[in-house]
């Protein structure tokens, strides 16, 4: 079985520090090109198949504006079908 992962990004929260990218070892994030309402250029999940759910950008996020969600995928059950 492999572990995937969800990210979801509060952009609105998200003060654009951009160290959830920095420490992403699979360089799944990396900063939005469209600023949120107070200016700052959010992190955004660009590459959203390659996360394991590591839960390193979490831990690394001062503002708390990050959520992990992890599940193990199995050969029988792909991700797409249970998404």
């Amino acid at each position: 079985m492999a572990r995937k992962g969800t990210i979801v990004i509060d952009r609105e929260l998200c003060k654009g520090c951009l160290l959830c990218v920095h420490f992403c070892p699979l360089h799944v994030l990396e900063a939005d090109t469209q600023p949120n309402t107070t200016g700052s250029y959010p992190s955004k999940v660009v590459h959203r198949e390659a996360c394991t759910g590591c839960g390193n950008c979490f831990e690394v996020c001062p503002d708390i504006c990050i959520t992990v969600y992890a599940r193990e995928e199995t050969e029988k059950e792909p991700a797409h079908v249970r998404e």
